[in-house]
């Protein structure tokens, strides 16, 4: 078996990929401190050709080399938004039609392998803190919260793993089937 070369993968450019319909999923960023973690969500984000991102509170904003260091240019590709707060990104994303789904851990969540995302519906998928995870008065607000099934003695995913799950679970749902 021989991998393919840089040629042969097909990229679109960053114009045809703003023009390419989009996955119907806005990921919310709430307080992320990492950068590399940002960069890596978007460039996931560019890889599943997701709606945007909206980066709430201390999560940073492009352009920033620490940011670019994961996101290999994918904050070109990919529209993004910056919010004060993330209960400010939630009312303006339910105020345009989007589901508000938390990715947590909590009482009464579904788990993923469970939840079927509707083909005409448009969701928003909160991403908490590295620490502390999605604010509590966040929390008071979402719609849903999908749970990511884990099997291990660790208690959380890290912030980039879990997009990447959730991400490929829902393009798997909605694009492949």
């Amino acid at each position: 078996m021989e991998k393919l070369k840089l040629d042969q993968l097909k990229r679109v450019s960053v114009e045809e990929f703003k023009n390419q319909e989009k996955l119907p999923v806005v990921l919310v960023l709430d307080n992320v401190r990492s950068m590399h973690n940002i960069g890596s969500i978007f460039r996931t984000s560019d890889g599943f050709s997701i709606k945007s991102i909206a980066l709430c509170g201390i999560t940073a904003k492009p352009p920033h080399r620490e940011i670019e260091k994961t996101a290999l240019g994918a904050t070109q590709s990919v529209d993004w938004k910056y919010f004060e707060t993330t209960l400010n990104a939630v009312e303006s994303l339910r105020n345009q039609g989007y589901e508000i789904l938390a990715i947590e851990q909590a009482a009464d969540s579904t788990m993923l392998n469970i939840f079927e995302p509707d083909k005409e519906k448009k969701y928003a998928l909160i991403l908490g803190n590295e620490v502390n995870g999605v604010d509590e008065e966040v929390m008071k607000q979402i719609d849903k919260c999908i749970e990511i099934p884990q099997f291990g003695t660790k208690h959380s995913f890290n912030i980039t793993i879990a997009a990447g799950i959730v991400l490929w679970d829902f393009f798997a749902k909605l694009r492949l089937k």
